[in-house]
């Protein structure tokens, strides 16, 4: 095989904020029935994340729930006010310039992110990937288009999920990790230090005070995609 693997993490690593954070605040600024204190829930949960101290299951079990109380075409519209007043103004050139170059290489590239896929998957889509690998969502009947659930299926992308998830996916594709000559993974978090030990060319992206250091005591590349 003479193509490489390029995997992105998300949040604070192409985008300057957490997706899932921001969508928050967001519904919270519509006024939406207990979407204030939601928010503030949200907050404190991302301050567990940054510590590594996230109990993944409760998190998921919070977060979620609101999804299930609102219908799809509902949260479709409130989501495509997020992209346009929220996300497009973050994305950064920086991080594009990044992607853009591993596409035009003819890699195989992917976002493996924490976050929730009706959160992500929009995201990823305007950010010209592919393929995108999140927190899988229940819904009613198992019906793709179904109302969700309130409740996570699947593995989740988080710590060693991400590598469970990763190979998963290339399975399905009719890969391995190791068939790649190069395998990339961009990333700033101490939670994924697990797929970047994997990989065969980590790159601590506006990496947090734990895996900078990491990368330092490594000596694994860091690069700064923002301020």
């Amino acid at each position: 095989m003479s193509r490489n693997l390029a995997l992105f993490d998300l949040d604070h690593t192409l985008l300057p904020l957490d997706s899932d954070q921001a969508w928050a605040h967001f519904i919270a600024k519509l006024g939406v029935e207990g979407a204030a204190q939601h928010a503030e829930d949200i907050d404190a949960y991302y301050r567990q994340y940054v510590a590594g101290t996230l109990d993944m299951n409760d998190y998921l079990n919070y977060t979620l729930a609101p999804l299930a109380r609102h219908s799809r075409a509902q949260l479709d519209a409130w989501h495509a006010s997020f992209m346009s007043e929220v996300i497009v103004p973050a994305i950064r050139p920086a991080a594009r310039e990044l992607i853009q170059r591993h596409l035009d290489a003819g890699d195989l590239c992917c976002i493996v992110t924490a976050t929730n896929v009706f959160v992500t998957a929009p995201i990823g889509k305007a950010l010209g990937f592919e393929h995108l690998l999140g927190i899988e969502l229940g819904t009613e009947g198992g019906d793709p288009l179904g109302r969700y659930t309130g409740a996570a299926v699947g593995v989740p992308t988080f710590r060693e999920g991400k590598i469970v998830r990763t190979e998963s996916w290339l399975a399905s594709l009719g890969y391995a990790l190791q068939d790649f000559p190069k395998s990339y993974f961009y990333s700033d978090s101490i939670n994924d230090v697990p797929l970047l030990e994997r990989v065969t060319h980590p790159v601590a992206t506006n990496p947090d005070a734990r895996l900078r250091a990491i990368a330092q005591e490594r000596d694994w590349p860091i690069i700064e995609l923002f301020a």
